[in-house]
């Protein structure tokens, strides 16, 4: 197996883990979040806190690096049009997934704290996680159609 094949397998392997652990995760907490179980919540955010921190966080780094690692082994510039829009939609769901990670602290921390108190959740609990979902569907979005071009590298523009 040569270099550029081992580093494919690599960027293949990371974006399962990013997008795969983004989307459960966040599917977890979304469910969780209308259970009306302060429990749950509070098991759910922790463990979301946790995956982010494990395996989507090192797995978003692994993706541009890999990925430009790539595009450059190939000879393909990142001005390619399918690049350039890929790479701009990651900045976008980038840009969207920096604030939910806080979000998702600062839920873990307020869900940890009422349960340890015997207190319900603040108000602001539920700002955090209506902002935390509106942030994670453009997200979710740009990722799909990195996906879709990474697959089909449309000429796009030029």
């Amino acid at each position: 197996m040569n270099t550029y094949l081992v580093l494919k397998w690599v960027h293949i392997l990371s974006s399962v883990l990013l997008v795969g652990t983004g989307f459960g995760s966040a599917f977890y907490l979304f469910f969780a979040n209308r259970s009306g179980s302060l429990a749950a919540q509070a098991v759910v955010a922790r463990l979301v806190v946790r995956a982010d921190t494990w395996f989507t966080t090192p797995a978003g780094i692994v993706q541009p690096v890999s990925g430009v690692a790539l595009a450059h082994m190939a000879g393909w510039p990142l001005s390619t049009p399918w690049i350039a829009a890929s790479l701009g939609l990651y900045v976008l769901a980038g840009l969207c997934w920096l604030p939910v990670l806080w979000l998702q602290w600062r839920m873990a921390d307020m869900a940890r704290t009422a349960v340890a108190r015997g207190t319900e959740l603040p108000a602001r609990y539920q700002r955090h996680a209506r902002w935390w979902e509106a942030l994670g569907y453009p997200a979710f979005a740009a990722m799909l159609a990195i996906y879709y071009l990474m697959v089909s590298k449309p000429a796009l523009w030029g």
